[in-house]
């Protein structure tokens, strides 16, 4: 399994909005159906920062991958030009026993 802590510093009172046009253009919808998703959620921080954390399961690398080729995905990548000055990203693989 492939785990992924997304987070993203959005521009000053931006996150909401950015948030709010996520939802509204069903990336999260879409991205959540994609083959081999297991989880696609997005979290505000409770210390009222700029920040938004997306957190990511998917079932192995090939579904991961093909996530990035999604129309969701690109759109996504538009709207963090538009609200997001940086994004960092934790990627784990998550081997079962």
């Amino acid at each position: 399994m492939i785990v992924l802590n997304v987070v993203y510093k959005c521009k000053p009172d931006m996150r909401d909005e950015f948030l709010e046009m996520i939802i509204a253009e069903g990336i999260d919808t879409a991205s959540r159906a994609d083959a081999g998703n297991i989880k696609y959620d997005y979290y505000i921080p409770a210390d009222g920062s700029d920040e938004l954390l997306l957190v990511e399961k998917w079932s192995d690398a090939e579904a991961f991958a093909a996530h990035g080729k999604q129309p969701q995905y690109a759109r996504l990548s538009k709207l963090k030009a538009e609200y997001v000055t940086d994004t960092a990203i934790e990627i784990f693989e998550v081997k079962d026993k």
